[in-house]
């Protein structure tokens, strides 16, 4: 029976497709249930890489990154050639005079070695402690300035039997003056010291003065009576 009814439908299927009318409702009727999705086919191959688009336009500019960390010291390139000298300067102003390169000397020390009592003469000392120089002159008593300069002079003188008074002159002029009263039966003394400036071939030296003729100085194996003289520091300006 059903065989028969599937073959009816068959023909009437068949006679529709070639009229091509519409289904009737016998297919409507013999049609089955929905069957179950197939399984997902295999994935298909890649396709060819497309065309390079158009360049866009340039984009905004972004922040600054981070310093980077100092590079190692490269190799010292040659050196370049000479340029050409400069225009020479002005002169520059005279500089402060310096002092001089030579060794100026000039010193003395001198003593008696018996009693002195003429009076208005120079005195001679005769006994030589230094005189390298040789500025001190024994024959006439007088120290000659060879370099001028500022210089410093002193004597000690003993004092025998009567009042003394002795002056050291510069250029025949009593610069300084000691007097010294002397006690009867004691050993006294006359002493005096000063700086002078002097000039090349000024003289200087000591003396007693006065009237009395008995006014001496001395010195002995226990007493000395002294006079000496040195160079402080040069003046150049004399040069």
């Amino acid at each position: 029976m059903v065989l028969l009814v599937m073959l009816s439908c068959y023909h009437e299927v068949a006679a529709e497709e070639n009229s091509q009318q519409p289904q009737g409702s016998c297919v409507n009727w013999m049609a089955g249930t929905p069957g179950h999705p197939g399984h997902n086919g295999e994935a298909g191959r890649d396709g060819r890489d497309g065309r390079d688009g158009q360049k866009g336009e340039k984009g905004e500019q972004g922040t600054p990154g981070q310093k980077g960390d100092k590079g190692s010291l490269g190799v010292p390139g040659t050196i370049g050639l000479q340029g050409v000298p400069g225009i020479s300067g002005y002169p520059g102003s005279k500089g402060e005079r310096g002092e001089s390169a030579t060794i100026y000397r000039s010193a003395f020390s001198v003593g008696l070695t018996s009693r002195v009592s003429y009076i208005n003469t120079p005195i001679k000392f005769t006994k030589i402690f230094y005189n390298e120089q040789n500025h001190y002159d024994t024959i006439t008593g007088k120290f000659q300035c060879t370099i001028a300069g500022v210089y410093y002079f002193a004597y000690h003188l003993s004092v025998y039997a009567s009042d003394v008074k002795v002056s050291l002159f510069k250029k025949d002029t009593a610069i300084i003056i000691t007097y010294d009263q002397y006690q009867k039966n004691d050993v006294d003394q006359a002493s005096g010291s000063v700086l002078l400036h002097l000039a090349s071939g000024d003289e200087v030296w000591l003396q007693l003065y006065g009237e009395e003729e008995n006014s001496s100085i001395y010195a002995d194996n226990i007493n000395d009576s002294t006079f000496m003289g040195f160079l402080l520091y040069p003046d150049l300006n004399y040069e």
